[in-house]
Formats: C-alpha cells, structure tokens, sequence
C-alpha cells in the first residue's frame, strides 16, 4: 500500500511542484497551506509523513509539529525551512521533527529522507516478535513501540525509539555517531552525523533523572556513544 504524505506549505509554488514529484513516486499526497488546515488534514487522512514548512500562516510549522507529536509517535515529520540556523534545526529536533532539510534542497535527497524516515517507522511497527527490554527504571518495548520509565509511558519520536533500542539492545557497547546513524537513520543522514546529537540530547531530557549526568545513555568523549549497564 502506498505511503501517505502531507505536504504543508503555503507557496503554492512549492506545493504545485511537490505534490506531483511524489505522486510519481508512488505516494498519495494531501497538501494544506496553514498551520491550522494541517492539522485538520492530519485528523482527517492520518499521513504517515508530513513534509512541514517551518513558517506558516495561523500557527507555526513548530506549533503544528509539537501537537501532531503529541497524540501521535508513529507519524514522520521532516520540517522544511528556509531557516538553516543550527539552533533552529536543533528547536525542531526537540519539537519532535525526524529531520529537518533547509530550503533550497534537491528533490532527490528530500525523496531519500522520506523513504528513510517511513522506513524507520515501519520497521518499529513489524509484527515480528523482539523482545522487551528490561534496563534500569526503563521498560523497553519494540514490538509496541513504546517506554515506560518507573511505569510511566515516555513520548519517543521514531528517530529518538530507534537510537534507544539500538544502544540498550547492546549495553555497554560503544557505538560512533556514524554507526548509530547507519544503524538507525539510514543511509540518506550519512553526512548529518550531528544529527545524533540533538536526538541523544532530547532522548536524555525524556528518560535520565538528571540529563547533565547521564546513567542511561553515556558519552565516550572522541569516540560516541554506550548504554549504561544495569544489574
């Protein structure tokens, strides 16, 4: 069954040449020109991805991200912006993006960001059994895709789950910014390795009690990443 995809942006010019690159590709498109009208399409048509432009009459592709985040982890979000700023893209990354591409971008490479960002959700969404994680306070569960901290269910992005599971599957492993990349992101984010950064960034808000020490997730200064490990 084809994907569906969102395309929100209020440059009809955008729109009129996106919507058909897409459609081509074998997508079915919905399009929206507000923030308001997103999310009404949202509701209406459940995307699984929604290519969201940063700034939006009504309300704020930020805006419109935090609330579809918020009642669903399983829909992509790449937002879409002029705005190349490193602290925009990290502000969206913490919204709840899956990626953030700037304006002006190569149709090819936004179609490779798609793909893997649906393919990161369907693999987190396969009915293949894969164990429960039991690590510290933490409840991990790939087949539900979900995580309990202390019996309290955590909010995880699919980029955020899938950079979970990967480190706690193997504690104490160290894995580079590059290896959780290929691991988790696919090969499109090869050249984005900062990428992890703000992912690991926004996971330790979610999940340690204190984000400036963290016992989950440990930095390996010049090297990368591990899970901490857990009797």
């Amino acid at each position: 069954m084809a994907a569906t995809i969102l395309i929100v942006d209020d440059e009809p010019m955008v729109i009129d040449v996106m919507r058909p690159f897409f459609e081509r590709e074998g997508f079915t498109v919905y399009t929206a020109a507000s923030g308001p009208e997103a999310l009404e399409r949202a509701e209406e048509v459940h995307p699984d991805l929604l290519i969201l432009d940063w700034m939006l009459p009504g309300k704020s592709g930020l805006d419109v991200c935090k609330e579809i985040r918020g009642s669903s982890r399983k829909v992509g979000i790449i937002m879409l912006t002029a705005r190349a700023d490193e602290t925009d893209r990290v502000l969206g990354l913490e919204m709840g993006a899956d990626d953030y591409i700037p304006k002006p971008f190569s149709f090819r490479e936004l179609l490779a960001r798609v793909r893997a960002v649906l393919r990161r959700i369907d693999d987190n969404s396969g009915e293949e059994e894969t164990g429960v994680l039991y690590r510290g306070d933490l409840v991990i569960d790939p087949q539900k895709f979900q995580v309990w901290k202390r019996g309290e269910e955590v909010s995880l992005t699919p980029a955020e789950f899938q950079i979970l599971q990967t480190l706690a599957e193997r504690p104490g492993v160290v894995y580079s910014r590059l290896q959780l990349l290929r691991a988790t992101l696919g090969n499109a984010y090869l050249n984005y390795e900062r990428t992890v950064d703000s992912h690991i960034s926004h996971l330790r808000k979610k999940i340690e009690d204190d984000p400036a020490n963290p016992q989950y997730i440990q930095t390996v200064h010049g090297v990368g990443y591990r899970f901490g490990e857990f009797r």
